[in-house]
């Protein structure tokens, strides 16, 4: 999964700062970004556009992109 672009990356890492990387709060946190358009303009279409689902069909790699971004070991 190393091919997840900055932009994605950064959106993940700002929800986590913002609240916390623990699911469920940071799920909570990143709709709540994406439907404020909080973080560079990015809504729902355009995240869903760099790889990220909000759909429950796609929650398992959503947890898990969250984990590669958000654990200590990837910086």
């Amino acid at each position: 999964m190393d091919d997840i672009s900055p932009q994605l990356r950064d959106f993940i890492l700002f929800c986590a700062q913002r609240r916390s990387p623990e699911w469920p709060a940071i799920y909570d946190e990143m709709t709540r970004v994406a439907g404020g358009r909080l973080f560079q303009g990015l809504g729902y279409k355009d995240l869903k556009q760099l790889g990220l689902s909000f759909s429950l069909s796609g929650m398992e790699k959503t947890i898990q992109l969250v984990k590669e971004v958000t654990s200590p070991n990837h910086h």
